[in-house]
């Protein structure tokens, strides 16, 4: 309601609180009362509590009259009693059961700011919204006046400096209980900028600042416009050589004839610097000569903020940290080109080294496998890893270890060596392995997904297998002694390393491998892989792999089973058994061969944190060096996901198309990650 209203509401304070007072005095019993105190007497001071003399009726007292005192009461003397003997319970009174006042209901209307294009924004952050209850008119009253600030912060914000805001309540009528609230603006004009000037030291190149700040004469003044050009130059000096920048406090002066404003901004963008050295403090991982194996500027190059960044952000990668900062110390040396030479300070604060990883799944012909590992990330720093693991399932049992250490030498190169003892026991093979190996290579990371990757290695096995003899004919043990140089060279355009949904990958794998069984038998094995990712819509991707091996300059029946080419199984042709495509000994079992194609279509359907899957698989491997496009096999299903923070959980069910004596009816695959 008006505030007029409020003032009618209330009696006039001069009721009582202003009224004169009358003066106290002290009577004896019997006496009539004084008379009255006259009119005038001040209201503002209470006279002092004094005796006064016994008189008769009709009869003033005499100021010369001597007083007389009246006795204290007995009780005045004695001391206080103590507070805990008093009873602390508040009384209950009756206004403490009187019933609540009844709320009111309100609605709101904004006027003027549609105009100009700020409604929205002032509705985004009102107090009163379009609606509501409130205890009483006061409480709208308030919100209403909370509005009128908002709603003149809102306009000067977009440059309407002479705008106003008025709140007003008003009753509805009819409609007792009810309010409504009114914010009436008026923007006026909108201010523009007049000159721009910016106080600050040359720079190189000269127009640094100037381009920087994206301010020029006419452009409104509105705060997030001139807020993000300050803002912008606080970013793009430090990416071009100035690391201590410091914006001022701007100024605007305005003039309400022109409806303009000039603005002036200091600014001291400290010394031009250029990267010098390392320093490091804190609970440390490793010193400060790795910390520039990891950066990717070399001392004498022109300061950039944004490699810092990237410094920074190599450091968490390696998961050794619990917190690591990193930040620009000036040191008053001079570098190249007139710069000054600043030292990067790395705040290390090491987290927990070691770490257990268990993982499973369960696919037909492959059965179940649980694998576990145990890690210490940095007992050999810098980033010398020792990872020992352990795999136990119904057809594969082995134990491993590996050290690995990342970033060796150079950012992002990871070395890796390592022994492993392995037993598997498959439809294709029965085989006791040992593999002792060494690895180089440059790898992508959740952090940094790279387009190029390769890797080379080296690796010595000796492995004693069953292999079924066609010259006797029946199976028997045969004992190889492998010596290979694996190499492997993967172009990513993809946008993920573990759930793509746009781009291609382009893969080759090339090992030249010698066999002793008896003689040496030199051979290349070979394999090329291509997959391709199209986004359909936000939630649809259509996905497809092509993949073709082969392996030359051997016999099949000279080469040990495990290192052939089989088809069938989840990562392969869904639907047929692990390993089941391919030759078979008359005995039904798989044998293996020397070539194989492959080729997957994927319809990828998400909605949120799950996804459907139907999908297409067919290929063969064959005895021959190179695939043949006969006697394909086809396999079709459907797949369920589950999307988590380190990649997908899959599980697949898939039927044979073209099934042949002895398939399955039903295959069941369950894994981490996408099937490619």
């Amino acid at each position: 309601m008006p505030d007029a209203e409020f003032d009618k509401a209330l009696p006039p304070l001069s009721s009582d609180i202003n009224a004169p007072l009358e003066p106290m005095t002290l009577e004896p019993v019997g006496t009539p009362p004084p008379a009255a105190a006259p009119a005038t007497a001040p209201a503002t001071a209470v006279p002092p509590v004094t005796p006064s003399p016994a008189t008769t009726p009709g009869t003033t007292p005499s100021a010369a009259t001597p007083a007389t005192a009246v006795p204290a009461p007995a009780d005045l003397d004695q001391p206080l009693p103590p507070l805990a003997s008093f009873d602390a319970t508040p009384l209950v009174t009756v206004a403490d059961k009187a019933e609540k006042t009844p709320e009111i209901r309100y609605e709101a209307v904004v006027t003027g700011l549609d105009a100009v294009g700020l409604e929205d924004e002032f509705k985004a952050h009102w107090v009163l919204k379009s609606k509501g209850k409130a205890e009483n008119a006061a409480v709208v009253s308030a919100r209403a006046h909370e509005d009128e600030e908002l709603a003149g912060r809102v306009m000067r914000a977009a440059g309407y400096y002479d705008g106003t805001a008025v709140g007003t309540i008003e009753t509805v009528p009819n409609e007792p209980g009810r309010v409504r609230a009114r914010i009436n603006a008026t923007p006026g004009k909108l201010y523009h900028l007049g000159t721009v000037k910016v106080d600050a030291q040359p720079t190189v190149p000269p127009d640094l600042i100037a381009n920087a700040l994206a301010l020029k004469t006419g452009d409104p003044i509105e705060a997030g416009r001139v807020q993000g050009a300050e803002a912008n130059i606080a970013t793009v000096l430090p990416q071009n050589g100035y690391p201590f920048v410091k914006v001022g406090q701007r100024d605007i002066l305005l003039d309400e004839l022109t409806t303009t404003g000039d603005y002036t901004l200091p600014l001291d963008t400290g010394p031009r610097a250029s990267f010098g050295g390392y320093s490091t403090t804190g609970r440390l991982a490793f010193d400060a000569h790795h910390v520039g194996v990891l950066a990717r500027f070399k001392p004498g190059q022109i300061y950039d903020s944004r490699k810092v960044d990237d410094l920074r952000q190599a450091l968490i990668a390696t998961g050794l940290f619990s917190t690591a900062s990193v930040e620009p110390v000036r040191t008053g040396k001079p570098g190249p080109d007139g710069t000054e030479q600043v030292e990067l300070l790395v705040r290390q604060v090491a987290g927990p080294k070691r770490s257990l990883s268990v993982s499973g799944g369960y696919s037909t012909g492959e059965g179940f496998k649980l694998e576990g590992s145990f890690t210490n990330r940095n007992l050999f720093p810098p980033e010398g890893a020792l990872i020992l693991n352990v795999t136990g399932g119904s057809q594969e049992q082995g134990a491993g270890a590996t050290f690995k250490r990342a970033n060796a030498g150079k950012r992002d190169r990871t070395f890796s060596a390592g022994i492993t003892a392995d037993h598997s026991n498959y439809d294709a093979y029965n085989a006791f392995t040992g593999t002792v190996f060494a690895r180089m290579s440059y790898d992508s990371t959740p952090i940094w997904q790279k387009k190029f990757t390769w890797a080379l290695g080296v690796e010595l096995t000796g492995t004693n297998e069953s292999v079924y003899d066609f010259a006797k004919p029946g199976n028997v043990r045969r004992t190889y002694f492998i010596a290979a140089l694996p190499g492997q060279a993967q172009w990513d355009t993809t946008d993920s390393l573990l759930n793509p949904t746009r781009g291609y990958r382009a893969k080759i794998s090339l090992s030249p491998e010698t066999s002793v069984q008896g003689k040496a038998s030199p051979y290349v094995r070979s394999i090329a892989e291509v997959s391709g990712y199209y986004p359909v819509s936000d939630s649809i991707v259509l996905a497809g792999r092509v993949r073709a091996g082969s392996i030359a300059g051997i016999a099949r029946d000279d080469l040990a089973p495990s290192r052939r080419y089989y088809g069938g199984g989840g990562g392969s042709v869904r639907g047929y058994g692990y390993q089941r495509l391919g030759p078979f000994d008359p005995k039904g079992d798989p044998v293996g061969g020397r070539s194989l194609n492959e080729f997957s279509l994927e319809a990828r359907y998400r909605f949120g944190n799950f996804g459907i899957v139907p999908f297409f698989d067919g290929g063969n491997s064959y005895e021959s060096v190179l695939p043949k496009g006969q006697d394909l096999r086809f396999g079709a299903g459907i797949g369920g996901r589950f999307y988590t923070n380190f990649g997908p959980l899959r599980l697949d069910v898939a039927t044979p198309i073209n099934k042949r004596k002895g398939d399955g009816l039903i295959a069941l695959y369950i894994s981490i990650g996408q099937a490619f």
